[in-house]
């Protein structure tokens, strides 16, 4: 028996295997959480970042609070929830840090 050439091989559409790099179908992007974005200051390391993350989720009103850091740069501090700008400023400070203007 003769194995098929590449050429004779039956094609199946992209969609009907599951692959996703090869799908024509448009995948859905992720919805971004809602939340107020804080520039942060002074953030080196991930230790850093766990500080403020574990200070602002300890805010009353706080749902989630994440820290995007960029070491020695301008980190980026989103916190979704009902707690105030000034509250959660105040926990940034209470960790060592602060936010940006």
């Amino acid at each position: 028996m003769q194995t098929p050439s590449r050429t004779e091989l039956p094609v199946t559409s992209a969609s009907s295997t599951g692959c996703g790099c090869c799908s024509t179908e448009t995948a859905q992007a992720p919805e971004s959480a809602p939340g107020i974005g804080f520039s942060l200051e002074g953030l080196t390391c991930g230790s850093c970042k766990a500080s403020v993350e574990k200070a602002v989720n300890a805010v009353e009103g706080v749902v989630t609070a994440t820290v995007e850091l960029v070491p020695g740069g301008i980190s980026r501090l989103v916190a979704s929830g009902s707690a105030t700008d000034a509250a959660i400023r105040d926990a940034v400070t209470a960790a060592g840090y602060r936010l940006s203007i």
